[in-house]
Formats: structure tokens, C-alpha cells, sequence
């Protein structure tokens, strides 16, 4: 939220931010189905009738970018993909997606990811054969919405190669689209929030920034 606020003040834009169900109470894949129900709540704002006056009169609804760090990154593309293969958002433009340090499972003691994920999300394997950690493996990858994507991964993140994995899979797929990176050296997983003062911050805010309004 530090990063999101800072992000708001310097691009001068309109976030929102989709409040989801955490596990142990609430198991994936509720997180994914309650930020698909955040998604749908935003599009119905698109015709300027929906249920927050304010976003109707100032949110600018033909340039759109979903994002999120960590797990929230690997949300983002989840909705990303699942809005390309839906009806009932004509009027929502998503232009494209920033994944801060994305959560796609791990190669590095990958043991401890998977149990951890198995017990987030019982119902999947933790493995590679599940797309949400290996969208190579997603059959509506190619048809996900979003012209842009930003990945950003951390030189000394446990689960940076994943991030990278993901970039060269954006590259290699279907998808028409273009994809950018951003590393950041001798930091660590979603450091900004750790130590929102290191010196790396404001590099990566300015580099997202850009590349929203590169555009």
C-alpha cells in the first residue's frame, strides 16, 4: 500500500485496490475469485452509470493497468487472461499490466514453495501443470488482454527466476503483445515495502511510472 500511494501521488493517477479473502480461513482460489468480482465492479463504471459517482465522473476508463506485487502480480495476470476470454467489458480498455517481483512458484528451495502454495491453495498440485504458477501452460495465455506488461524481479529474490521465466514466456507465446524488464540489483523479495527509504525505490517507481505513460 506504501508503494501504491506513492505511485498515486507521483503518476497522478486513480488506483484501486481489491480487498480479497486471505487464507488459512479463506483458501485460494477465493483471492482470485473475489479480485475477479473487484474487476467486474470496475467495469460496470465504464458506461459512467455505475455504483461510485466519483469513479464515473474521473476515472479515465479507455487507458486501464492491473497490477500487483508478489502473489498480487501473479493475480494480475490471472485476471488479465480471464477478462481476454469474457464478455461484459466493451467499454473497459486495459491497456496493460505491472508485476512487481511476480509470485509464480519457485526454483530455489522449491520443497518449501510448493507445501507452502499446497496449503494456500489445497486443491492444486504446487506444481508446474497448474497454470496459475506456470502460464505456459495456460491455453488462454494468447488471448490475454493488455497491449503492455512490465515485469520487475529483485537480483537476490528467492523466486526472481520465476519472474524471469515469465518474461521469456510473454516473449515466446502467442500473446500480441510487448513485454519490458526491470532488474533491481543487490535487493531483495518486495523490498520497497521492507525498507520503503533504500536508495532502489524511487528507480523503480520512476520506471513504472514511465512505463505507464509511455503509451
Amino acid at each position: 500500500m506504501v508503494m501504491l500511494t506513492s505511485l498515486v501521488s507521483k503518476a497522478d493517477l486513480i488506483a484501486i485496490s481489491i480487498e480479497y479473502r486471505l487464507y488459512p480461513e479463506h483458501p485460494l482460489p477465493i483471492a482470485y475469485k473475489d479480485s475477479w468480482a473487484g474487476l467486474e465492479w470496475v467495469a460496470t463504471h465504464s458506461n459512467r452509470l455505475g455504483p461510485d459517482p466519483w469513479l464515473n465522473d474521473h476515472a479515465d476508463f479507455g487507458r486501464v493497468f492491473l497490477g500487483g506485487e508478489s502473489v498480487g502480480a501473479n493475480i494480475a495476470h490471472f485476471l488479465a487472461v480471464r477478462a481476454g476470454t469474457s464478455i461484459g467489458f466493451a467499454g473497459l480498455k486495459i491497456e496493460g499490466l505491472v508485476m512487481v517481483h511476480p509470485f509464480f512458484g519457485a526454483t530455489k528451495e522449491l520443497d518449501k514453495i510448493i507445501e507452502m502454495y499446497k496449503f494456500m491453495y489445497p486443491s492444486s498440485t504446487g506444481r508446474d501443470d497448474d497454470p496459475k504458477l506456470n502460464p505456459e501452460v495456460d491455453v488462454n495465455l494468447k488471448s490475454m488482454v493488455g497491449d503492455r506488461v512490465l515485469v520487475c524481479v529483485a537480483e537476490k529474490d528467492l523466486i526472481r527466476d520465476r519472474g524471469l521465466a515469465y518474461y521469456d514466456v510473454l516473449l515466446k507465446s502467442e500473446w500480441n503483445g510487448n513485454v519490458e524488464f526491470y532488474e533491481t540489483l543487490g535487493e531483495g523479495h518486495c523490498f520497497h515495502l521492507f525498507n520503503p527509504n533504500s536508495e532502489n525505490v524511487g528507480p523503480l517507481n520512476d520506471i513504472i511510472v514511465n512505463f505507464i505513460y509511455q503509451g
